[in-house]
């Protein structure tokens, strides 16, 4: 009876069953292996599956036993195959963030390869910079219109720079302060000692293609600056007491914003909301000024503002490379988020005031009426400092988008979502 089982699982004469799995002298799955398989025995096809010694390990009974604990422990596996999958993903970011530093060093072309965005900024992000620096660049030609070409603008203009000055004497602090401004050397050097550390700032960071950018941005502003005063007609609609040989735009307004926006383009990301706050003071301290000192009318210093934050914006659609912030630093700031939102909202809010002052201030210009004086004064500094607001708002939130695109390798975010439960 022994031989006849064993015959049954074995070519071999006088096998043992426990033998019948490879571990007699005969074959496996001979030509009577099929018709002698008896039900509750293993299968011997699982052997190949389950990579054969499995099967003749001591705790296998010959009934199956093998596959509660397989399913025991691929459920243990899975369970830290997830946690283990977690981990390997954001490890595997850590180092393509630092692959990514090393490829920008050694070879930019390789690093552009592995992720577009990390030497450039999205093609949204540059069209949007440049057509609102071009937007920026046609409100300063309306406002140059409006302030020389319409016999309204010059009866505003005018009136504000005849009594700017006795409104400003109702606050001796602020006139002391303008006071300070007004002082011509001590402005210019001011502006050059920011934009030289801006240049400072850029070669320190050792971001040389921001530094390119900062210089030919000065250059040009400077540039459009004389150049536009030197040939911007100004044709006097009526008798005017402002000075008649010192047109748009105001150089020193310009300067001011320019050097400053510049500084907003090279500081480091956690100084770029408070660069743009004290900029912004700035640039309206001298723009104010040179009203106060009847240096220029209040187009003048509009003008010029919206020029400096038009050429900024142009500049950041030419961001590439070392100006934008390195691989693997790339985050969000909650305080350029915040102090853009801010400006921009003051920025459009006081532009609408302002507006609707001069409005129900038309008729009044005409008259010589007394009662225009506050609401020009007024009207005067909304614009101002809206023009400013918008600018500097506008300046910090795209270099933010344009210097750290979200990317792969750019940004070490929040771990991925686990596996879905089955």
């Amino acid at each position: 009876m022994t031989d006849q089982h064993g015959q049954g699982w074995s070519e071999g004469p006088g096998t043992q069953r426990g033998q019948g799995y490879g571990s007699g002298p005969g074959p496996v799955g001979g030509p009577d292996s099929v018709s002698a398989f008896t039900p509750g025995s293993p299968d011997p096809g699982l052997a190949g599956l389950a990579g054969g010694p499995a099967f003749q390990d001591a705790q296998t009974d010959g009934y199956g036993s093998d596959d509660v604990f397989a399913e025991r422990d691929s459920t243990a596996s899975s369970a830290q195959g997830a946690d283990s999958a977690t981990l390997s993903t954001l490890q595997d970011l850590q180092g393509l963030a630092a692959q990514g530093e090393r490829a920008a060093a050694e070879d930019p072309e390789q690093l552009e390869r592995m992720d577009p965005l990390t030497v450039r900024p999205r093609t949204s992000s540059w069209i949007v910079c440049l057509v609102l620096g071009i937007c920026f660049l046609l409100a300063a030609a309306g406002v140059w219109w409006l302030g020389v070409r319409t016999l309204a603008g010059q009866q505003y203009d005018d009136e504000v720079y005849r009594n700017f000055a006795g409104y400003i004497g109702r606050a001796p602090l602020l006139q002391s302060v303008l006071g300070i401004f007004r002082v011509n050397g001590l402005t210019i050097a001011l502006c050059c000692a920011i934009g030289l550390l801006s240049y400072v700032i850029a070669a320190l960071r050792k971001r040389w293609w921001l530094l390119a950018q900062v210089v030919a941005y000065s250059a040009v502003a400077y540039l459009a600056g004389r150049l536009l005063k030197s040939f911007l007609p100004r044709p006097y609609l009526i008798n005017t007491e402002s000075m008649r040989g010192n047109s748009a735009p105001s150089g020193h307004t310009i300067l001011a914003a320019t050097v400053t926006l510049a500084l907003v383009c090279v500081v480091p990301r956690v100084w770029r909301a408070l660069c743009a706050a004290l900029g912004f003071a700035f640039t309206l301290a001298v723009g104010c000024s040179v009203i106060d000192g009847r240096w220029h009318r209040p187009t003048d210093v509009i003008m010029s503002i919206l020029i400096a934050g038009g050429l900024a914006l142009i500049m950041m659609a030419c961001t590439r490379a070392s100006g934008m912030d390195a691989p693997g630093t790339r985050v969000s700031s909650a305080s350029v988020q915040i102090v853009s939102t801010v400006m921009l909202t003051a920025g459009v809010l006081g532009a609408l005031y302002g507006g609707y002052l001069v409005w129900q201030m038309v008729s009044g210009f005409e008259l010589g009426a007394r009662w225009t004086f506050y609401g020009a004064y007024s009207s005067a500094l909304a614009f101002i400092a809206s023009a400013a607001a918008l600018a500097f708002g506008s300046v910090l939130a795209m270099r933010q988008v344009t210097a750290s695109p979200l990317s792969k390798i750019g940004l070490l975010g929040a771990p991925p979502t686990p596996p879905e439960k089955r």
